[in-house]
């Protein structure tokens, strides 16, 4: 069984699943949904579903954990407000991306998921007026949504502060504008063709924020091309023109989104693609520097981490024969809850760890030990992908993915310059 479905138990399961906005999607244009607490979905696009059916086995550490299919259908309550709802496969949970959905048909009871506890919204277990009043208090939620979106579209980064009842990471998951964003136009996109279809097939992958009570998400658009080999002339033309008028022609690489906690002001960061399509070779380098800084001090601790894993990715993909990844972002993912505070008058046991930077960032007598800090790195989005195993491909490429190389090259090489610039 796969690991998504071990969570919950199957007969729950069978009853559907409340999909919610994933919080954490900081960039693309596909919508990104939560399905659980360590399981997001997406939809299913043919060749990003054979990429990860056909992963090499020395990639899948630097890619998301793909952990099914699901049926995901529509439904709309009394005020037209729309809920998407994922079902198994025909009931089948060992096998579900080899099945198909066609004759899935909707059920009428909703699993929601909060606190790690699933609550049955049966009409013969909780009363009409608490559905209701909920659906009420979601619509409400979403005119203020609403009005926040037209905020987005005049700002390409926002400071977004923190309210000063309950601890960030339960607010955090709330607040980011471009997640809602995307979930808004799927519903939409949904809506427009629900008198045709009402039967969407999505993949389950690994949340790879679970894992961070305050993630801060980088993602970077990779390569010197972003078109596949099966766009049309005008959409071929498009994403040239992006390129060429982006930090992506020059580097290979550019700032595709950002969510950033700043502990100084206890604001949330956003950046979204269209200020990184804007900023030059020093701007991006700015934009880095602002992602490992929390707006108290740079977080130094992570850059050899970051640098290594970077390292290794790179190893790995200048050994892949075909492959391109053509649209395919990165993910650079740490956790934005500030470090411990030790008294630099402590036992010397407990300050052996201690960064360079307690000698100059310190306030008082306090100076800052980093505590265990772990750094994701994966790839994502594979819906332009290529490779000479798939068979239907007209263009078969050989060699290294140079462009996708030339990027990750360019990055380490950034991050070692604000990692050996801010030491000095």
């Amino acid at each position: 069984m796969s690991p998504a479905f071990g969570a919950m138990e199957v007969e729950h399961y069978s009853k559907g699943v409340l999909l919610e906005p994933f919080v954490h999607q900081v960039g693309g244009h596909s919508c990104v949904l939560r399905f659980n607490d360590t399981t997001i979905c997406k939809p299913l696009i043919q060749r990003e579903h054979q990429f990860y059916e056909t992963l090499p086995t020395e990639m899948r550490k630097f890619t998301p954990q793909y952990e099914g299919v699901v049926s995901v259908s529509f439904e709309e309550d009394e005020d037209g407000n729309l809920c998407l709802i994922a079902y198994p496969l025909n009931g089948d949970h060992e096998n579900l991306e080899n099945l198909d959905n066609s004759d899935c048909e909707p059920k009428s009871k909703l699993l929601r998921w909060t606190n790690k506890k699933a609550m049955l919204l049966e009409n013969e277990k909780i009363p009409k007026e608490w559905v209701w009043q909920h659906r009420k208090e979601e619509k409400m939620k979403s005119h203020k949504l609403e009005e926040e979106f037209e905020w987005l579209k005049k700002s390409e980064v926002l400071y977004y502060t923190v309210e000063k009842k309950g601890n960030v990471s339960s607010q955090f998951k709330h607040h980011n504008p471009w997640s809602m964003k995307c979930h808004q136009q799927q519903l939409q996109r949904m809506k427009e063709n629900g008198k045709h279809r009402n039967q969407y097939k999505f993949i389950l992958l690994e949340n790879l924020t679970s894992r961070y009570e305050v993630p801060c998400v980088l993602d970077l658009k990779m390569g010197t091309r972003q078109h596949g080999d099966d766009a049309s002339e005008e959409k071929k033309a498009n994403q040239i023109r992006k390129c060429q008028q982006s930090t992506s022609a020059v580097i290979g690489v550019r700032v595709c989104g950002m969510q950033v906690y700043q502990a100084g002001t206890g604001q949330l960061m956003f950046m979204n693609k269209y200020h990184g399509r804007k900023l030059s070779v020093q701007g991006f380098k700015e934009a880095l520097y602002q992602f490992f800084h929390n707006g108290k001090y740079l977080r130094r601790e992570l850059f050899e981490s970051v640098i290594k894993k970077l390292t290794e990715l790179k190893s790995v993909l200048e050994k892949q024969e075909s492959y391109r990844f053509y649209s395919s972002s990165l993910l650079i993912i740490y956790d934005g809850k500030e470090r411990q505070e030790v008294a630099v008058d402590s036992d010397p046991e407990d300050l052996e760890d201690l960064s360079e930077e307690s000698s100059d960032e310190s306030a008082g007598a306090y100076a800052y030990k980093p505590t265990a800090t772990t750094v994701d790195v994966r790839m994502i989005d594979f819906a332009h992908t290529t490779c000479k195993y798939y068979g239907e491909d007209s263009v078969v490429h050989e060699g290294q993915d140079t462009g996708y190389v030339f990027g990750l090259q360019n990055l380490i090489d950034i991050i070692k310059e604000i990692r050996d610039e801010s030491s000095e």
